[in-house]
């Protein structure tokens, strides 16, 4: 028996199960020695599917200091073939990353390169997605 054709309610992928994500942040070494910024993070797929890793920065932890690494386990929605990552700074130092790679189980690893100042309050960054 042939199926009929379905009205399409949305053709936006919606985000199901849970994914763990391991996300190496280089900080250039023209960056300040440290910074007061305040650092989130965004990467997804080209079907809309995103993690978002809101305020990573922590002064207590001397994360982004210049020419240094460092790593956080992110848990969020799962997503396909990362192509895209952005990043998002406020704050008064002008933080500068050197690069953002991203592992995951589901996908291949991925490294965007920075190397350049990060406006301020804006969302800045790579996107690979029509390129894939």
């Amino acid at each position: 028996m042939p199926l009929n054709p379905l009205i399409a309610i949305s053709f936006r992928m919606q985000n199901f199960g849970s994914c763990r994500y391991t996300v190496i942040i280089r900080t250039s070494c023209s960056s300040p020695r440290y910074t007061r910024d305040q650092i989130s993070l965004s990467f997804g797929d080209g079907y809309r599917n995103q993690v978002y890793a809101p305020r990573l920065d922590d002064p207590g932890s001397r994360a982004f200091e210049r020419c240094s690494s460092d790593t956080y386990e992110i848990n969020g929605p799962c997503v396909r073939q990362i192509c895209y990552v952005y990043v998002h700074r406020s704050g008064p130092d002008g933080w500068v990353p050197e690069s953002v790679r991203i592992f995951s189980h589901s996908s291949k690893a991925v490294t965007f390169t920075f190397n350049t100042y990060v406006p301020e309050s804006i969302w800045f960054g790579h996107n690979y997605c029509n390129t894939i």
